[in-house]
């Protein structure tokens, strides 16, 4: 009897175990929600492995389940796999159905996989429009073109035009990195001193969530990436936009805070071009009031995020190398924080 319920409630565990990938169905990054061709391949694939992974997991555990209801002692030894059938059972269940099985994963997988351009042959035929580096912790975004005056940097958003592949050179300037987009492709990783690339599209507009996706250090959860998947019209008019300048402060408070930023430590960390800051050790804020996040994607970009990122970093996320600027009071907070709200 003891035997009997030990085995029950092994499967009640086994049972239970079933449900553990059921939240990858649902949030903002879900793998089964693709919104172009590579997520698309990963999504048939997850589909197939885990539809596999049901079917294997209730035959077994019909197998026990029967086992258990039909003898609650030992086995008899009038029982057919005591009558020199043990083996087959053994060759059977536990050698061809399970290399059978992985066979069929592992040449679906292949065919999946293989059509994703990230092999030599690929290479010479990219034309990167767009280089990511990953830094602990957070995503610097360099627009690239034939021409330097057609360049520009952002930080932690990408926007992509839809209904097009768009090539995405890959670099990290510390640690091992990972870049992924779930609704878009599968993981491609940042290694120090080597180039990767990956060529990603987005079949419908949208704000597509990503992130790190191997441990690089003690803020690796809030190493945020978003991708703003926009109309070709959409995308062109935000590309000219983020070739312009920083926007001249209209307000004497804003005025006043170009003058706290460009006067401070601020300009040493951060650019803003069309200023005297050409800091390179940070993000790039020229456009920032014109992002939807800070701290790589970590809080949402507003009057009350920003002041509290400026003050306390170090409180929002430790280990940054944003540091607390408390200095900042009053007024001179109020005034640089209107500056940086109005750079569109």
């Amino acid at each position: 009897m003891r035997n009997s319920l030990m085995t029950i409630r092994r499967i009640f565990l086994m049972v239970s175990a079933l449900l553990v990938p059921l939240p990858a169905f649902a949030g903002p990054q879900s793998i089964l929600n693709p919104a172009g061709p590579a997520a698309d391949k990963l999504t048939q694939l997850g589909w197939i492995v885990f539809i596999t992974f049901w079917i294997v997991s209730v035959v077994v555990i019909g197998l026990l389940v029967w086992s258990v209801v039909r003898r609650t002692g030992s086995l008899s030894e009038h029982e057919p796999w005591n009558e020199g059938g043990g083996q087959s059972w053994i060759l059977i269940g536990g050698l061809a159905i399970p290399f059978v099985i992985l066979s069929g994963l592992y040449i679906f997988s292949l065919q999946r996989t293989t059509a994703f351009p990230l092999h030599d042959d690929d290479m010479s035929e990219m034309h990167p429009e767009i280089l990511v580096v990953g830094h602990q912790w957070w995503w610097e975004v360099h627009y690239l073109s034939k021409s330097t005056d057609q360049e520009f940097t952002t930080a932690s958003e990408i926007h992509i035009p839809t209904g097009r592949p768009v090539d995405i050179e890959l670099k990290s300037a510390d640690v091992i990195h990972s870049f992924w987009i779930p609704a878009l492709h599968g993981k491609v990783q940042l290694v120090p001193g080597l180039t990767n690339y990956v060529r990603v599209e987005a079949t419908r507009p949208g704000d597509f969530q990503g992130e790190c996706a191997v441990y690089c250090g003690e803020q690796h959860a809030h190493m945020r990436l978003l991708v703003v998947a926009q109309s070709p019209k959409e995308y062109a008019a935000w590309r000219s936009q983020q070739l312009k300048p920083a926007a001249t402060p209209q307000t004497p408070e804003a005025q006043q805070g170009e003058t706290v930023f460009t006067g401070s430590a601020c300009a040493l960390c951060h650019t803003v071009r069309g200023t005297e800051a050409q800091g390179t050790l940070g993000p790039d804020l020229t456009h920032l009031a014109g992002r939807k996040y800070i701290a790589s994607d970590s809080y949402i970009n507003n009057i009350a995020n920003l002041e509290a990122w400026i003050t306390h970093a170090q409180s929002l996320k430790p280990g940054a190398l944003m540091p607390n600027l408390t200095m900042y009071t009053g007024k001179d907070l109020q005034e640089l924080v209107a500056y940086l709200q109005q750079l569109h």
